[in-house]
């Protein structure tokens, strides 16, 4: 079994020079080589603003954007009925309007620079994991009719029997359809940002870690790196999710560091291909299980948060049982890749997104639903830098929240472990 991930095993072999030298001066320097520090760096130049450089730890993608499941769908990880809760209807359909306007500005990016991402169309089918419930069945079409009637969001039902027709299992009941979304290959994209990012004039550098951010006298900042060479920058924007070190505490103790897990299967032969529909498929469980399949005819299967990193066997072993509870015919298929590893995770499950000090930007704490509000946070960043407007009013609901560190990540696997089994006792009541 691979012990690299599925997208870094069939990733094109792209590589960015370390920062090697101290004598560079650009407009804005960008911490973090993923995708919201990717897609700030690129609205930045798609402003004007070309002198930028983005400064990477490790490689680009290293982090959540280069391994999650894929899917690029709307909204964020809090529902939208909290949304409104917090922000007032108007607001709150603006936000979430947003998210949709970036998976059309994802496309359009794809598209327009020929990223080659194995895009695959056919939308996110959000499956009732609850098949015995009629409660769950009017709760996913009252959801439905929520979004329509309150964000303008349109829906597909899906009844069981045609979910029967594209899935060979029998776990679920009915479904929706989010015709809108797409799922692709995450780093294969980071990496073709990047380099977008690079052809159009801007830096791009790899296993350059920031050491400090020091505010210089005169105005603007100097980033060193762990190779002792240095960057200066007139401002900065701070991305660096899960991986942040501790020279800003003010955003690493405002995030949880929370563990995922991701597996993908050898090639299915055409007697055990079990999904015949397009879409990126999830269930209605809190603990949900998150799949779609390959072009090369791979199941890729994701599942489970955790606060502990976990070994690839152990992944395998755990997401494998997952997967054969949906589909027991696969028993005998092999798992030829796992891995796992961090994201950052608000207490409020919302972005976290504004300045630390005048020029000094962040954008952290997509909480597993990132690659559509990575999007957003790098245009409202490139937004607010060059003047074209201030971020939105209404971040401010979504600040730095302290996490309390070790504590905060045990109430937060609690909170997990509590929604697992209230799962678990609604699989098994009627109704």
């Amino acid at each position: 079994m691979q012990t690299q991930t599925y997208y870094a095993v069939t990733a094109p072999r792209l590589t960015f020079q370390p920062l090697a030298d101290s004598s560079t001066d650009v407009e804005v320097a960008v911490l973090g080589g993923g995708f919201a520090g990717l897609a700030a760096a690129r609205g930045l130049q798609e402003r004007g603003i070309t002198s930028v450089a983005v400064l990477e730890a490790q490689t680009i993608g290293h982090g959540a954007s280069g391994r999650n499941g894929g899917f690029v769908f709307g909204g964020y990880s809090r529902d939208a009925a909290d949304l409104v809760s917090d922000l007032g209807l108007a607001a709150a359909r603006e936000f979430y309007a947003h998210s949709r306007e970036a998976i059309a500005l994802i496309r359009s990016r794809i598209e327009a620079h020929a990223i080659d991402c194995d895009r695959q169309e056919g939308g996110a089918l959000l499956l009732n994991w609850f098949r015995h419930s009629a409660r769950a069945e009017r709760q996913l079409r009252d959801q439905a009719r929520w979004l329509r009637e309150n964000f303008g969001v349109t829906w597909d039902e899906i009844e069981p029997a045609q979910v029967r027709q594209w899935l060979d299992t029998q776990r679920y009941g009915g479904a929706l359809l989010e015709r809108d979304a797409f799922h692709f290959h995450p780093l294969k994209y980071a990496l073709g940002l990047a380099r977008v990012i690079e052809h159009a004039g801007g830096r791009v550098h790899e296993h350059s870690a920031v050491m400090s951010i020091e505010r210089l006298a005169a105005g603007g900042f100097v980033l060193r790196t762990s190779h002792d060479a240095s960057i200066r920058a007139a401002q900065v924007v701070v991305a660096g999710g899960a991986y942040l070190k501790a020279m800003l505490p003010a955003l690493t103790g405002a995030r949880l560091p929370i563990a995922t897990y991701v597996i993908a299967t050898e090639p299915l032969p055409p007697n055990l291909r079990p999904i015949r529909t397009p879409a990126a498929l999830y269930d209605n469980r809190f603990a949900f299980d998150y799949y779609r399949a390959l072009a090369d005819h791979r199941l890729l299967w994701g599942g489970r948060i955790s606060i502990q990193e976990r070994d690839p066997a152990r992944i395998a072993q755990m997401l494998q049982a997952d997967l054969l509870k949906v589909y027991p015919q696969l028993a005998a298929v092999r798992v030829s890749h796992a891995w796992g590893g961090l994201m950052s995770y608000a207490r409020h499950k919302m972005p976290q997104i504004g300045q630390l000090a005048p020029g000094l930007w962040f954008a952290q704490a997509f909480g597993g639903h990132g690659v559509a509000p990575t999007t957003v946070a790098g245009e409202w960043l490139a937004d607010a830098i060059s003047g074209r407007a201030d971020l939105p009013a209404a971040l401010r609901r979504y600040g730095l929240t302290p996490v309390f560190g070790q504590a905060g990540l045990l109430a937060a696997q609690a909170t997990y472990s509590w929604a697992e089994l209230r799962d678990a006792l609604k699989e098994r009541l009627p109704g």
